[in-house]
């Protein structure tokens, strides 16, 4: 089982000095939070983390903390690779699978969902190896939504009944993941997305409010509380 960490992103809206995969939570870096959550899951044997061409030393530090945290320095060398992403979150997943290997299952996961309980790894990876080939966290809809056009009028209320929040880490037969990024064409939000396309079915399961995406700086004060809770 190998997990894709893309951590290349620059991140411009957390309003960091550093690019958002190394901000702080709780004196350790978003990175740090989301590859240890990973090893301690027990179902992943590696990561591959895709960063920036300029932020090896931000990485290797990242790591560093893991070592102190979650795993021996010794098992984070063996189980941990980095290697130098794109400049769009599809280009470093793409990076991190061409040194994946002959892995059965891969995960793809954001650094920046660091606080993803070890119970949502354990739920998607169980689904796969239960005979989905793709399976991804969701969460119920809580807002209403509303359908608006250019100039920002409301055209519709959408039904929520059937809508649902993606996180991640999202999980896939290595070989329909392999298949979906050699067809991918253009830009996708999720791994997901680019599966749907080859006419493929996704699976749900049950995501966890604690895995939600830290974006902006009042999503890194509201993970500094949970963190605290943990």
């Amino acid at each position: 089982m190998v997990a894709l960490v893309p951590a290349a992103g620059r991140g411009l809206r957390l309003g960091a000095d550093v690019p958002k995969a190394f901000a702080r939570l709780r004196g350790r870096s978003l990175l740090s939070h989301a590859v240890g959550g990973l090893l301690g899951s027990g179902c992943v044997d590696r990561v591959v983390v895709a960063v920036g061409a300029d932020d090896g030393a931000l990485a290797e530090a990242a790591l560093g903390d893991v070592t102190s945290q979650d795993a021996s320095p010794q098992l984070v060398r063996q189980r941990v690779r980095l290697v130098i992403g794109g400049s769009e979150r599809i280009d470093s997943v793409r990076a991190a699978l061409d040194v994946v290997g002959g892995a059965e299952v891969i995960l793809v996961h954001d650094a920046a969902r660091c606080l993803v309980p070890l119970s949502v790894i354990r739920s998607v990876v169980e689904a796969v190896r239960a005979g989905h080939h793709a399976v991804i966290p969701v969460l119920p809809v809580a807002d209403t939504v509303k359908q608006v056009d250019d100039s920002g009028v409301v055209i519709a209320t959408v039904d929520r009944t059937a809508l649902r929040v993606v996180q991640t880490p999202q999980a896939f037969e290595a070989g329909l993941l392999r298949r979906a990024y050699a067809d991918a064409g253009g830009l996708a939000t999720d791994d997901a997305g680019l599966v749907e396309r080859l006419g493929q079915t996704v699976t749900t399961v049950p995501g966890h409010p604690h895995a939600f995406k830290i974006t902006t700086a009042f999503d890194l004060t509201v993970a500094e509380a949970l963190a605290g809770d943990r």
